[in-house]
């Protein structure tokens, strides 16, 4: 698969997570999907991930981004840790992204903690690509 033209020498690196006993995951196959289809490398950890886990794939993969999918109410904590984790292993230049059933004011604190934007169920797969995109280009050295 090809870059995109202005990322350099290689694709966006994203890593898509399940993390915890939500065992649903079609939403997450699906924007996997359209991110390998918009031309980046996806590597899905699949369902009932812990966030130590989902963290140390992002470091064995050298990931760019990092997708947590969440629909079981469980987003403070898993994003929290997940956030927390990251910035001990020194990840600070990986975006962590994601979506699921998440209201507006836990994504407004989420986003202070430093969790990037988080999409709604039936966010179009294209807008989630660009914002990778975009993020990675302004804060990722290829």
């Amino acid at each position: 698969m090809q870059p995109h033209p202005e990322q350099g020498n290689r694709p966006i690196r994203v890593l898509i997570a399940k993390v915890g006993l939500d065992g649903h995951d079609r939403g997450a196959k699906v924007i996997a999907t359209a991110l390998r289809d918009a031309g980046m490398e996806v590597i899905y950890t699949g369902l009932r991930q812990t966030p130590e886990m989902v963290v140390e794939t992002a470091l064995q993969e050298d990931v760019d981004a990092i997708g947590v999918s969440i629909l079981s109410g469980a987003h403070m904590t898993v994003f929290s840790r997940v956030i927390e984790l990251m910035k001990q292993k020194d990840l600070n230049d990986v975006l962590l992204t994601g979506g699921g059933i998440i209201p507006e004011e836990d994504r407004s604190t989420l986003s202070s903690m430093g969790v990037g934007k988080l999409f709604p169920p039936g966010t179009p797969s294209q807008e989630i690509a660009a914002y990778i995109r975009e993020w990675t280009q302004i804060n990722r050295s290829f």
